[in-house]
């Protein structure tokens, strides 16, 4: 798997965790969602890691993702960010995954 992050995403990314330490995740949330295959994904800054996560090395440093999840996600995908909807994007070069993905940070 490939994920490459784009300048705008590098950027806003540094400007919503600044100083913070952690772990970027990609997250397949499903919790709401009513079936595993209804999931959305989200950037988690998280401060440890659950037994299923896998890196994946990015332009931007290390990101993980829950290998029982990955089915879900495409082989080669790009998070972008979007300032007039204030938000990220995850899409590959055949889908848009999601366009307005949300940033949390889980670290507190």
């Amino acid at each position: 798997m490939k994920i490459e992050w784009t300048e705008s995403a590098e950027k806003a990314i540094r400007e919503k965790t600044g100083v913070k330490s952690g772990l970027m995740k990609l997250k397949y949330d499903t919790d709401g969602c009513g079936c595993v295959v209804s999931g959305v994904t989200a950037l988690w800054l998280v401060s440890t890691l659950d037994e299923d996560d896998e890196r994946i090395e990015t332009n931007n440093g290390p990101i993980y993702i829950e290998k029982s999840k990955a089915i879900f996600l495409d082989d080669v995908m790009k998070i972008d960010f979007v300032p007039e909807v204030n938000s990220f994007q995850l899409k590959s070069p055949n889908q848009i995954l999601n366009p307005r993905m949300s940033f949390y940070d889980r670290t507190q």
